[in-house]
């Protein structure tokens, strides 16, 4: 059977990362999670103080250090799941607190960023066989995907979603903080200047806000095998 590339972009806390991991894993395909590596130039961004004390970021000094930001992904056979590194660190939990969920949308919204790791994700999806998730894949980065999703579901869902995930690693987590969260990154990446959050034209919309995991799983393969087969 052919292989394809498959774009899936959407709003924050979705589930589109989860989505895309499992049917990668499905299809033997590899899995890129670009959501991640924005979250990892924040993480970098943190750690070697590049935000200001009002959390503006230090932009000039960020671009200078691009080509030290160097992101990569290994398959954890615990989880059946890739897992985030960073200069060869293993980064996962790590790029998943709040205080990185609150600082990843202005950093994604830089110009340079995005340049640079769109030409990153461009590179590993040269031989198809690819899944990948994110805000502008289906848009720029695979504009020519053979299968594109756009996946949403209310903030009030995505909120307790988020919640659940957090309280299940055993991490601090307040509703309403999350909630204000995930309606200011909905704002700040649909009105971005450079690759704003839109569906695609000839995306698929999937809204999940009230579809268990299987459900969503058994559409996604019908549309797989609907693209593989046209």
């Amino acid at each position: 059977m052919k292989k394809i590339t498959i774009a899936i972009d959407g709003h924050s806390s979705c589930g589109k990362s989860t989505m895309a991991k499992d049917l990668a894993r499905k299809l033997g395909y590899i899995y890129v999670d670009t959501g991640a590596m924005y979250r990892a130039v924040t993480l970098y961004a943190l750690r070697n103080d590049l935000f200001n004390a009002d959390h503006s970021i230090k932009t000039d000094e960020l671009k200078a250090r691009m080509d030290d930001i160097r992101i990569s992904f290994r398959f954890n056979e615990q989880t059946g799941r890739p897992d985030t590194y960073l200069n060869g660190e293993l980064v996962e939990k790590d790029i998943r607190t709040m205080e990185v969920s609150n600082l990843v949308s202005p950093i994604a919204t830089l110009a340079f960023v995005r340049e640079a790791m769109v030409a990153q994700q461009q590179k590993m999806g040269e031989e198809k066989g690819i899944v990948m998730d994110g805000r502008d894949i289906g848009t720029v980065v695979f504009p020519h995907a053979e299968l594109k999703f756009f996946v949403t579901a209310s903030a009030e869902v995505r909120a307790q979603r988020r919640y659940d995930e957090l309280k299940q690693k055993g991490m601090e987590a307040d509703f309403d903080e999350i909630l204000k969260n995930v309606q200011e990154r909905d704002y700040i990446d649909s009105h971005r200047e450079v690759s704003p959050l839109r569906k695609a034209d000839d995306a698929i919309e999937l809204d999940n806000s009230h579809m268990t995991i299987d459900e969503q799983n058994e559409w996604l393969m019908q549309q797989y095998h609907k693209a593989v087969e046209a």
